[in-house]
């Protein structure tokens, strides 16, 4: 494939096509209001048209924050078809965090949409600089600057000589949420996301239906590139609809009124509808119906129609690490998690474990079409290559030349491939520690031990410095039903269990139950829900010695 060729958006091959059927749906309260594919092809061309005639530079830099909605995807469609660069935000963001990426990212034009952050971040914003806000929703912020979206579209007709960009060309710059520093702006070109249509094409792991009978759902951040690519440009690319959540609160309804076909979750959120289902039914006696045939069926279907995927062609967890335990868990029950394993830099495509390949589910899967795997044999880092791999890091040459040799990714992710090209995630380069023994811990190996506790939500293995591990942990709704003394001799028990599978310097000396529960606000967890183990320690370690010393083995933090 060659980079001077065009970039194929098969938009509108499917808006030529479905004209009057619904491609986007907003759900408020009990009503959805749709979008047609022709609909919104109409409101990008104009929204295109309003971009272009405010001068902005070739290429301009177009920022997006916003949560995801109907606004997001036709300011994403316009931005591409003014021929300018998407600059997509995590919400989330406090406003010196947005301060800073708007300047280093060379941002000249903001769309600001659905936030609750608009006190915090407009403060950072310079009043003159160009803004676009989307319509206000409800319990969210009421941003009072910058052009009305409804108003700035109607002032413009639709653009007719669209942008087609080449495969070259830069389509995004991504800024990860990054563990620790600065995020860094991955650059992706239209080759990058073109190429990822090889994998549905030849494989079909989402199990798409070519004649666009697909069901969408979009709630995990639309900036995060398995929800782009995974959600938007695959609907874009083969059909369908996309619908939205209107808040947290409403996502297990919205999400039950979709029934999507394809539906991707970062592992945190299997944990809570796993444990949703176990505060209802306790393990004893789901074990005992689903043995039943007529009644496991029906336990079964009831059970997927509440979670919302009783239409589910393909379930699929990514951004983290899934315990094999909990994949198997949800195969009880008829569904099948396909675990995915990928990055911002390589388009979120690498490898894939099927939930029905049953041998090898405590992998991330084999490499998929177009990818190559190996691991270095130094450092045991993995490295891959394909055409879905980031052009570089934006503004960060010396970053692009350590993460990128001679077209290999350098992953930053430690594992091995098996003798059936399996590859198996044992850590992060970055994340292993050294105890006061002069022993290195891979954290992520032993957090896997804790996978079937479901006591805990969460668990961080940590202690450097100290003479063993230690675990901290957050109970889950389940544990924290259970009488205190209960508690603390079940999780002594478990702990018993598994420091009897480890090496001497790997067994954990202490589980601490911590109080403050870890958010997106108190910076413990990343917006892809991943812990941000750097300000763990910044919010613990000063405790560490104390408990370690402890003569308990469980302990709740004070």
């Amino acid at each position: 494939m060659s980079k001077t060729e065009l970039f194929d958006f098969k938009f509108y091959e499917w808006e030529k096509k479905f004209h009057d059927r619904p491609f986007l749906r907003q759900p408020f309260g009990d009503q959805w209001e749709e979008y047609t594919w022709a609909d919104a092809g109409q409101m990008a061309r104009k929204l295109a048209a309003g971009l272009k005639s405010l001068g902005l530079r070739n290429e301009a830099h177009i920022g997006l924050i916003s949560k995801n909605c109907r606004e997001w995807i036709i300011a994403d469609m316009a931005i591409m078809m003014a021929g300018y660069v998407s600059v997509p935000f995590f919400p989330s963001l406090k406003g010196e965090e947005l301060e800073f990426l708007i300047d280093f990212g060379d941002v000249d034009l903001l769309f600001v949409g659905k936030i609750e952050t608009w006190n915090d971040i407009g403060s950072h914003i310079p009043n003159d600089f160009p803004m676009i806000k989307f319509p206000h929703y409800e319990g969210c912020s009421a941003v009072d600057r910058g052009e009305e979206w409804f108003d700035f579209i109607k002032r413009h007709q639709p653009l007719h000589e669209l942008h087609v960009p080449k495969l070259s060309d830069l389509w995004t710059i991504i800024f990860t949420s990054g563990t620790t520093g600065n995020p860094k702006g991955v650059e992706l070109s239209y080759l990058a996301l073109d190429s990822t249509k090889i994998i549905t094409e030849q494989v079909n792991p989402l199990k798409v239906d070519f004649s666009g009978n697909n069901d969408f759902i979009s709630y995990l951040p639309l900036n995060h590139i398995a929800e782009r690519v995974v959600v938007e440009h695959v609907c874009m690319r083969f059909g369908g609809s996309l619908s939205f959540v209107e808040s947290i609160d409403s996502f297990a309804k919205n999400l039950k009124d979709i029934q999507p076909h394809v539906f991707f979750a970062a592992p945190r959120i299997w944990t809570k509808f796993q444990l949703g289902i176990l505060s209802k039914v306790p393990q004893k006696k789901l074990d005992i119906l689903i043995k039943i045939p007529v009644i496991s069926s029906l336990i079964k279907r009831k059970l997927k129609k509440n979670l919302g995927l009783t239409r589910a062609r393909s379930t699929i967890s990514g951004s983290a690490p899934i315990p094999v335990s909990q994949i198997e868990w949800f195969r009880k029950l008829g569904i099948y998690i396909t675990n995915g394993y990928g990055m911002t830099e390589n388009c979120a495509i690498c490898t894939q474990v099927d939930g029905r390949d049953f041998e090898k589910l405590d992998s991330v899967g084999k490499p998929q079409c177009g990818v190559e795997v190996k691991i270095d044999q130094k450092t045991e880092e993995v490295l891959m290559r394909g055409p879905f791999v980031m052009d570089g890091y934006y503004k960060n040459e010396k970053m692009t030349k350590a993460t990128l040799v001679d077209g290999w990714l350098h992953t930053g992710d430690k594992g091995y491939l098996d003798n059936d090209n399996y590859l198996f995630i044992t850590g992060r380069v970055a994340d292993s520690f050294k105890t006061s023994k002069g022993e290195f811990i891979e954290p992520l190996t032993l957090e896997n031990y804790f996978g079937d506790i479901k006591e805990l939500e969460e668990v961080c293995i940590t202690g450097l410095g100290l003479p063993q591990p230690i675990a901290l942990a957050q109970l889950s709704e389940i544990g924290k039903a259970l009488p205190k003394d209960e508690l603390i001799g079940l999780l002594e028990e478990k702990l018993a269990e598994i420091n009897a599978e480890l090496q001497g310097y790997k067994k954990i000396s202490t589980i601490v139950l911590v109080r403050e529960q870890w958010t997106e606000q108190n910076k413990i967890l990343g917006p892809t829900l991943k812990i941000k183990r750097g300000n763990v320690e910044k919010m613990y370690s000063v405790s560490y010695k104390t408990w370690h010393e402890q003569f308990e083995t469980v302990l709740f933090e004070k």
